[in-house]
């Protein structure tokens, strides 16, 4: 299954680290949090990705284009006109496609231009700033069982993001971006959808959280996935220290995967 991560925005509330790189681009340890967020979808066996970039795109494209010599031991033999000779790598295994879906283009316009690299298929989505421990393969096992066109993952922080109102059988009845106040159950990315949720985008200027998620909220054809675990955002150079402080103490609760 496909996997799209929104990568495009300016990190405007982060700014001290996105003057010079996208936010997904600022790393926890040593890695970008966009690594961390694929190394979560791969160990659930989902190693196909589609960045849904806009700015400093080349900054992410630079990161997959060097990837693989980054991750090798490399001799570089200048007494044979430069050859490079790769030792050892142990790349992950994924397949990634960076598609730069505009400078501007809000959230659901960069959904709706990566289209044709999805297909007529079920595919997953989330934002490139948040990690979860959130199990990926129950996430679309629910979304299965309930036949929906779209799966999010509710969680509860402190009422600062989409606010969800879930009726008992987990539809979600009313959708509303970033209340104020405590709002219980919000919006923590990690979607599953159905090729249909492009219907519900107009244009390049649709945002994701508005429209779209309003409209298949009225069709009844929206239900929330509750996580219970551990869920943050890369918002501010606040939750930036916080996760950072966390990967650094290795109780970092979104890595569920085991290193090589």
């Amino acid at each position: 299954m496909k996997v799209v991560i929104l990568a495009g925005g300016y990190g405007t509330r982060i700014l001290e680290e996105s003057m010079l790189r996208p936010k997904p681009m600022i790393e926890i340890g040593d890695y970008p949090i966009l690594h961390h967020i694929m190394k979560i979808y791969s160990y659930y066996g989902h190693n196909e990705f589609i960045i849904c970039c806009g700015y400093k795109a080349e900054v992410i494209k630079e990161y997959f284009a060097n990837y693989f010599l980054n991750m090798a031991d490399v001799t570089f033999d200048f007494t044979k006109g430069g050859m490079v000779e790769i030792h050892q790598a142990t790349p992950e295994p994924w397949k990634v496609t960076v598609v730069n879906t505009g400078l501007d283009t809000q959230t659901g316009g960069r959904i709706k231009k990566i289209q044709k690299y999805v297909g007529n298929e079920t595919f997953l989505l989330t934002y490139g700033d948040g990690v979860s421990d959130v199990n990926i393969n129950d996430l679309i096992k629910f979304h299965k069982e309930n036949h929906a066109t779209l799966t999010l993952t509710a969680v509860q922080p402190e009422g600062r993001f989409g606010g969800l109102e879930i009726k008992e059988d987990n539809l979600i009845e009313c959708f509303k971006e970033k209340p104020k106040g405590d709002v219980g159950w919000v919006n923590g990315g990690f979607f599953v959808c159905e090729p249909e949720v492009f219907r519900y985008i107009e244009g390049d200027q649709t945002v994701w959280e508005k429209e779209p998620l309003e409209s298949i909220a009225r069709d009844g054809k929206f239900c929330a996935y509750k996580h219970e675990g551990f869920w943050s955002p890369m918002d501010t150079m606040r939750e930036k220290n916080y996760l950072e402080g966390l990967w650094k103490s290795g109780k970092a609760p979104w890595k569920v995967w085991k290193d090589a």
